[in-house]
């Protein structure tokens, strides 16, 4: 293949049709685990220079607040119980996931002030495979980064992988970084 003059920063090049190289976007999805951190600081040591020509995105998804909650009587009962949520408490529980996505939001951007890198923090209620997919598209990414929980087989087949999702999904080439 000849040269096609094509940037490359590191060892990844940003390839987009009529996108020019100055365009690009990268996010990066977090959530509270030791592996959505992992990708993130990933990101940052092997994309800073990419990362220093643009702002870097940090999204998390907060997941939808549900109006029942069921949990189990005592161990000695084998009974369940459906709870039908006030709106008070909904609200609140809303609040509260709020106040935590903002507070873990604004922990990475710190981790990336401190090492040179502006970031901009973005956050969305729903479930985190859509919403995750919906802000690449209404963003405008061109790569999306992500940690890998490190599901084995049988649980990814029952819960599901936010990840496999992404990368079936979203419009952009998502890098999904394992933790060793």
């Amino acid at each position: 293949m000849a040269d096609q003059g094509l940037p490359v920063s590191g060892d990844i090049a940003f390839i987009g049709g009529a996108q020019n190289f100055c365009e690009r976007k990268v996010m990066v999805a977090i959530d509270e685990s030791e592996y959505s951190h992992y990708a993130l600081m990933w990101a940052l040591d092997n994309l800073k220079e990419s990362l220093s020509k643009a702002p870097l995105v940090i999204f998390m998804a907060q997941p939808p607040t549900q109006g029942t909650y069921s949990f189990a009587a005592s161990l000695s009962s084998a009974r369940m119980y459906t709870v039908s949520s006030t709106p008070d408490f909904v609200d609140s529980v809303k609040e509260n996931q709020r106040k935590f996505a903002s507070a873990l939001l604004a922990k990475a951007k710190e981790i990336c002030a401190s090492r040179g890198i502006l970031a901009e923090t973005f956050t969305e209620e729903g479930d985190p495979r859509s919403a995750i997919c919906d802000a690449v598209k209404k963003l405008n990414v061109t790569l999306l980064v992500m940690g890998e929980r490190g599901l084995g087989r049988i649980k990814r087949a029952f819960l599901g992988s936010v990840s496999n999702y992404c990368i079936n999904n979203a419009n952009c080439p998502v890098l999904v970084v394992k933790k060793p």
